[in-house]
């Protein structure tokens, strides 16, 4: 029971870390344009050299 005490507070605190990092990404733009990736990954432009 002794590890509950450990393992609870652990886990809420990862847990709101990876939630402040989500919310981080989201305000600095990290998921606009998710269908303009989709989209990219379609196309041959850059598929061997970047572009000049």
């Amino acid at each position: 029971m002794q590890v509950l005490a450990w393992l609870i507070p652990v886990s809420l605190l990862l847990g709101g870390l990876g939630l402040a990092a989500f919310i981080w990404a989201l305000r600095r733009g990290q998921f606009d344009d998710p269908e303009g990736d989709a989209q990219r990954f379609l196309t041959d432009d850059w598929d061997d050299h970047p572009r000049p």
